[in-house]
């Protein structure tokens, strides 16, 4: 619970499953001879308009699952303006997922969602 210093072990359990979801999005592979990671986000987002739509579902679906897991009106709304973000610069054609590889909005929403619960 929000306050003794960690979730409860069913909210707990589904930061895990958000965390490996997010790692796909945004973290999964790693461009070879460098530390630089990036995922479906920014595969997908090569595709107009679908693969950027498509992404930005998955992304909204973490937050809404992050809801669910505790997160207050003021932690959702940054997390989503991140996802809107992502997803109205990755639409842009090849900077889109250029920007995916490092703004990677998942793996920060999961971040964000762990230090609020953690508090």
């Amino acid at each position: 619970m929000r306050g003794q210093g960690h979730p409860d072990p069913a909210a707990e359990k589904a930061i895990a499953e958000l965390d490996l979801l997010a790692a796909l999005l945004d973290s999964r592979w790693r461009i070879p001879g460098t530390s630089v990671r990036y995922g479906l986000d920014a595969l997908v987002g090569l595709v107009p308009i679908l693969g950027d739509v498509a992404t930005g579902l998955v992304s909204a679906y973490i937050v809404l699952r992050a809801r669910k897991c505790g997160a207050g009106n003021s932690l959702v709304a940054r997390m989503l303006g991140n996802v809107l973000l992502d997803t109205a610069v990755g639409s842009v054609p090849i900077l889109g997922s250029i920007f995916d590889v490092y703004f990677k909005a998942n793996n920060r929403n999961i971040r964000l969602l762990r230090r609020y619960l953690e508090r």
